[in-house]
């Protein structure tokens, strides 16, 4: 935790007007300190570094770099990848010192070369601040600012605007997809790079890992989960008929407590908090190994028998991944008591994995891969499975903002909006994770909180 690391003396003791911080593990090589981030690099230019997202062409840039650019690789980050890229780009313009029309160029350069979801912040020594997102905008980015005791401004990039407004910052806005921002002392410059057909926002930031008081791509995290928790109360109607047979609606906390409320709510079926959650034990879809991330769901969440004995109970979450956690939760729900479980889902199926920057299993790992939903309930031990349809969730979120066209649910339609990943690539990261190791994407945990948590 950043309050572990950092506290008000180191804090007071930092100098300078600039800096860059980085709060997230990696989805791609190992979770080891020495790919901790910000990443820097002497030449040119004294360039730190720190991203959001995942490579899709990760081996092809370690190659380039090796043998072309002849820049040495010390990590297995595709962040060490991304920075690398800029500096070798940078470093063509043979210039004693760069300026914003250099920037703009080497970015738009590694436009072309990067591809994947990525949102990315640098800090060049002496010269200033850049933040710029990938052309599909898939990773988030916002910028914001507040009035500096000086009389100008400050500026601060962050994955998520509820950081900004924490800070004292107004007046934030996203990062357009293909966007690069350059701010110095003096001056703002931005400039729209790279602008491709499509828009598409991960969808799964709203799903779960957002904060729910945070502003995305202009759409409230908060009003699209209680659209996805009303969605969610027409697909069990529809599944389980008129005449429900459920006592109460209970959310797995904390992420699905707003869909849960407003599913209740429409379903006029009570609602109730019926696990209650140790906020001293760490998360645990990062923990390596399924046996120690079901112990740990014990450890985290307890049952209160009040609200299950004797009950037909309908546990509403915001998705099933591995499907670990789920048949814990809903054995933990008949331990105590609940005549019948049943398990909602505010997000469908999840079948393909996650390519851009969340780090989810390969296909094998996944619940839903290659099963049904009477399968899958069978798997997790609830009575019935009911997931949201693909369409009701990407209305519930679009309709906030009908500007964005499309959104990437490659996770569960398997759609890769890079247009770059297909059956080898998945044997590819397949064979990986059964040991052989590419230093490339070695994705060993599940999910994330966003980066650039400053």
């Amino acid at each position: 935790m950043v309050r572990d690391v950092f506290n008000e003396q180191q804090l007071s003791n930092l100098i300078g007007s600039l800096g860059i911080g980085h709060v997230r593990y990696p989805t791609a090589g190992s979770s080891s300190m020495s790919e901790a981030q910000p990443f820097y690099v002497n030449s040119p230019y004294g360039i730190t570094f720190a991203h959001n997202g995942n490579l899709t062409n990760a081996r092809e840039l370690r190659d380039f770099l090796d043998k072309v650019a002849h820049r040495h690789i010390n990590t297995d980050s595709d962040s060490e990848l991304l920075l690398n890229i800029l500096a070798d780009n940078l470093q063509k313009t043979g210039k004693f010192r760069v300026n914003e029309e250099d920037i703009f160029t080497a970015i738009k350069d590694l436009y072309g070369q990067c591809k994947g979801g990525y949102a990315c912040v640098a800090m060049i020594a002496g010269f200033g601040i850049i933040g710029f997102r990938d052309p599909h905008g898939i990773r988030p980015l916002i910028l914001g600012r507040r009035l500096a005791n000086t009389g100008g401004y400050d500026y601060m990039f962050a994955s998520e605007s509820v950081v900004l407004e924490a800070l004292g910052f107004s007046k934030f806005e996203d990062v357009k997809p293909g966007e690069a921002i350059i701010i110095t002392r003096d001056n703002v410059s931005r400039r729209r790079l790279v602008v491709e057909q499509y828009t598409a926002p991960c969808i799964f930031e709203y799903v779960y890992f957002a904060r729910q008081d945070s502003i995305i791509d202009g759409i409230s995290v908060y009003k699209a989960r209680l659209a996805m928790g009303e969605a969610l109360a027409d697909k069990v109607h529809r599944v389980l008929g008129d005449n429900l047979d459920i006592d109460v609606v209970i959310p797995v906390p904390d992420t699905s407590r707003a869909a849960a409320l407003q599913c209740s709510r429409k379903l006029n079926i009570v609602y109730r908090e019926g696990f209650n959650k140790n906020r001293y034990v760490g998360r645990t879809f990062i923990m390596p190994g399924q046996q120690l991330r079901r112990k740990n769901v014990r450890r985290k969440l307890n049952a209160m028998a009040l609200e299950f004995h004797g009950k037909n109970v309908l546990l509403v979450d915001d998705s099933i991944v591995r499907g670990t956690t789920s048949k814990e939760i809903v054995a933990m729900a008949r331990e105590a008591g609940a005549k019948k479980v049943y398990f909602a889902s505010c997000a469908p199926p999840i079948r393909y994995p996650n390519v851009y920057g969340i780090d989810m299993p390969t296909r094998q790992e996944l619940v839903a891969y290659d099963r049904n939903e009477d399968q899958i309930a069978e798997e997790i031990g609830a009575d019935k499975v009911i997931y949201e349809d693909l369409d009701d969730l990407v209305e519930s979120v679009r309709k906030f903002n009908p500007s964005i066209e499309a959104f990437d649910t490659s996770v569960f339609d398997g759609k890769y909006i890079t247009g770059d990943v297909d059956e080898n690539y998945f044997n590819y990261i397949e064979t990986e994770r059964a040991g052989v190791h590419d230093p490339c994407t070695d994705n060993e945990s599940i999910g994330l909180h966003n980066s650039f948590r400053k």
